[in-house]
């Protein structure tokens, strides 16, 4: 009998405290003050209102454990049921070792875990990686774990136009841990995904090891107009492949796209051909969430009655790097 896997438990974690996009901007002129900057920026070039911010304290870890500790509430399971463990994000507490350790031993889990790291296609790929070990037999339960604080790279002394342009975008983060449960069905869950990268655009957006870069730019930089290059021809490579395996964006119950900004979003929907109705909007309530952008879509899905047995659901990620990926469900 053939195996598949099948996304049985979605969970988000989300941080009580918020910061508006005006308290941000306060924060930059106190911090910036030879800057000039226009009231409503945030709101004008990313379509940000607020974002979610964790307490002073909490690690990446902490924030997933707490998501996995409501997955495994959810699905009535004790840890140890739980057959591997992948940690997915682009926050970490520690280079060394991995963070996956951390969130284990945090919530009783006692099976083999390793960490997937590829900037915010993070978990996209742990769902690769999950798919294909539950295929082959290896495992049966799987749970995916991500923990982001990407707050915490806000550059706020931004002395020049050019560092201004290359770090209002770390403005925009937000924190937030999710976990994702795949189990072995006999019904197809993950039915196909693709991935494909733009390599030399990796310049476009970086955050630097200081102990193995020294004398690199410190705090994350992004150059807006160089990554959406890097991105160029990936959006079209998504559709082809979607017209592949014989699915219409257009006719999508749920589409699922990773969130850096308002008008990225509204962008790629109309170069991939996905219907608005189709999307989540959460970026301009939340910031951008990194790797958990699209575990958090799929939760307010679930809560809003809108991800129903039968649907089909498409994952769109995207990644400085640049890489991107598709992942059809049939949920």
């Amino acid at each position: 009998m053939s195996l598949y896997s099948r996304i049985t438990q979605v969970a988000v974690h989300l941080p009580a405290g918020r910061e508006s996009s005006q308290a941000i901007e306060d924060r930059l002129r106190e911090h910036s003050p030879g800057m000039r900057i226009p009231p409503g920026l945030l709101r004008r070039l990313y379509g940000l209102d607020e974002r979610i911010v964790a307490v002073e304290g909490d690690l990446p870890s902490d924030l997933a454990s707490r998501a996995v500790h409501r997955a495994l509430e959810q699905a009535a399971l004790a840890p140890g049921e739980i057959d591997l463990l992948l940690f997915a994000a682009v926050s970490a507490d520690v280079q060394e070792p991995a963070n996956s350790h951390i969130v284990a031993a945090r919530t009783g889990l006692s099976c083999p875990v390793f960490d997937i790291s590829n900037a915010c296609n993070s978990v996209l790929n742990a769902l690769e990686v999950a798919d294909a070990f539950i295929r082959s037999g290896r495992y049966r339960r799987i749970l995916i774990a991500c923990g982001e604080t990407l707050s915490r790279l806000s550059r706020w002394t931004l002395p020049s136009p050019t560092a201004l342009r290359t770090g209002l975008a770390s403005l925009t983060g937000g924190d937030m841990g999710a976990a994702l449960l795949l189990e072995a069905s006999a019904q197809p869950g993950i039915t196909a995904h693709t991935f494909m990268a733009n390599s030399a655009g990796w310049p476009a957006a970086t955050l630097f090891n200081p102990h193995q870069a020294p004398g690199k730019p410190a705090g994350l930089h992004i150059d807006s107009d160089q990554l959406l290059a890097s991105f160029f021809g990936l959006d079209t490579r998504a559709a082809q492949w979607m017209k592949e395996q014989h699915t219409d964006p257009e006719h999508l119950g749920l589409a699922c796209v990773h969130q850096p900004s308002v008008p990225f979003v509204r962008t790629f929907c109309e170069r991939v051909g996905v219907h608005p109705d189709a999307i989540v909007p959460t970026f301009h309530r939340t910031g951008n969430m990194g790797a958990a952008t699209l575990p958090l879509q799929l939760a307010l899905a679930i809560e809003e009655g809108r991800l129903r047995p039968g649907m089909q659901v498409a994952l769109f990620g995207m990644a400085s790097g640049a890489s991107g990926g598709v992942m059809l469900i049939d949920w």
